[in-house]
């Protein structure tokens, strides 16, 4: 009978914290393809955090393509998409469970009066701007696609009129939201 001291061995202890010493604090960084794709749209702070800003609503408004007013109404409609539950969520499967129904689930429905909350402003933001607005801001400010992407998904052809398209598309229901929201000076 032989006993398993792996887990007591002060060697092993001192190997894992030799790793982690302490004044050697490591932070995530993005790596420099990374930064390289974003191009200009990222900050470095001046304790060297770096704050990526390359969704396609702050790509908009750092090329000042929508006004503040319109920046504004668009993160408020993401705020309420994603509170109501509405974004896609990262989670496995039970490999166990594959062809059983879980009814406890209630999807689609929500499961706290703060969801019901934010699901009663997204739907009244999306009936303001109608069926083609909520489509573009939900895919441009909610899913973060390129614009060029969701111009293709409103029939253009080319690149840049695809672009032009969704960036007129995404103004015309950013200024219905602020009209909405009371945003408007």
């Amino acid at each position: 009978m032989t006993e398993d001291n792996s887990q007591s061995d002060p060697r092993g202890v001192q190997a894992t914290n030799g790793r982690d010493a302490p004044g050697a604090e490591q932070r995530a960084q993005p790596t420099v393809e990374r930064i390289r794709r974003a191009g200009a749209d990222f900050e470095r702070g001046d304790t060297g955090q770096i704050t990526m800003r390359d969704s396609p609503l702050e790509r908009a408004h750092a090329r000042e393509l929508i006004t503040h007013h319109q920046y504004s109404a668009g993160q408020k409609y993401r705020h309420h998409w994603y509170h109501a539950g509405l974004a896609d969520q990262l989670h496995s499967i039970d490999v166990n469970r594959i062809f059983a129904a879980d009814r406890s689930n209630f999807s689609g429905m929500a499961k706290t009066e703060v969801q019901v909350f934010h699901r009663q402003r997204y739907r009244e933001a999306t009936q303001a701007v109608g069926k083609i607005g909520s489509h573009v801001l939900d895919w441009v400010v909610c899913r973060e696609t390129p614009l060029e992407q969701v111009g293709y998904t409103l029939g253009w052809r080319s690149r840049p009129q695809a672009y032009a398209a969704a960036v007129e598309r995404m103004k015309t229901a950013l200024d219905e939201l602020c009209r909405l929201w009371g945003l408007v000076r």
